[in-house]
């Protein structure tokens, strides 16, 4: 499955929790989602952490005890990253639970993802377990029906 096919497919399935998901749709789209993120931090909330950083250190040198405002472009900042994570969490989640089932996994171990640190390692092991061979009991192998489309 190539990078556009797999964020299409995550996002035609946005609510979709039923179903297998291959390895290379899970981690096509979270490369996509890291770097969506990535730059809109970098283009959003860098510059003016920056400057409200540069204010705070100002304020401090000069003496004064009054905490300056927080800038506009940060506040905006945020306010975008938030509604666009917001936006692109039911299909991550989705995906995540599909991506377990295709392991043969509960769905419901997704849950585990709340604990910090550990988070991480799951994501990393689960997604890149190999998927069980043939239909298993959330549905037919992606991979059989990729082929067999294929032919």
């Amino acid at each position: 499955m190539s990078f556009i096919e797999s964020i299409r497919t995550v996002l035609s399935k946005y609510a979709t929790f039923s179903g297998r998901a291959r390895r290379s749709e899970f981690w096509w789209y979270y490369l996509a989602l890291v770097i969506v993120e990535s730059v809109l931090y970098f283009a959003l909330i860098v510059p003016g952490l920056t400057a409200y950083t540069t204010a705070m250190l100002e304020a401090a040198n000069a003496g004064s005890t009054t905490v300056p405002a927080m800038p506009g472009s940060l506040t905006t900042g945020y306010l975008v990253l938030s509604l666009v994570a917001l936006a692109l969490l039911l299909p991550t989640l989705a995906v995540i639970v599909r991506r377990l089932h295709d392991t043969g996994k509960s769905g419901a171990l997704a849950f585990l993802l709340l604990i910090p640190v550990v988070n991480f390692i799951l994501i990393i092991v689960w997604g890149a377990s190999a998927g069980t061979p043939g239909p298993n009991q959330f549905g037919p192998d992606p991979k059989a029906v990729d082929q067999a489309a294929a032919v």
